[in-house]
């Protein structure tokens, strides 16, 4: 059993950054993959970033490439998304997931493990 919790979220002006955290109970947590989704109000969940077990491989969203950074601290059961350049389009709630799986998944269906989400908001 994994539990999740996300902190950092925040309100920014256009163009700024934030940086949320996701801190993970579970001795099993550097085998997993770890990812995160974001859903605006109205519209679907949708996949942001994801990591795999080991941090050698990364997977983005096209709309966060290039602006957000996925990292992750197995010693500190921490997972990190560093937000850049951020647009009021990114405004949502962010969610960290763990995949119980070492490889990298967009999917969020193959995700069996979820924070409570923290929420972002972008003023223009």
């Amino acid at each position: 059993q994994v539990q999740l919790v996300e902190s950092g979220g925040g309100l920014v002006q256009a163009g700024g950054s934030l940086r949320l955290t996701c801190a993970a109970s579970g001795r099993t947590f550097s085998s997993y993959a770890m990812g995160w989704f974001r859903q605006a109000p109205g519209k679907e969940r949708e996949f942001a970033a994801a990591m795999s077990w080991s941090a050698g491989s990364t997977y983005y969203a096209d709309s966060v490439k290039g602006r957000f950074t996925i990292s992750r601290d197995n010693a500190k059961n921490t997972v990190y998304l560093q937000m850049n350049s951020l647009k009021p389009e990114d405004t949502a709630v962010y969610y960290c997931a763990a995949r119980t799986s070492r490889f990298v998944s967009g999917r969020g269906a193959e995700y069996a493990y979820w924070g409570q989400g923290t929420q972002v908001t972008v003023s223009s």
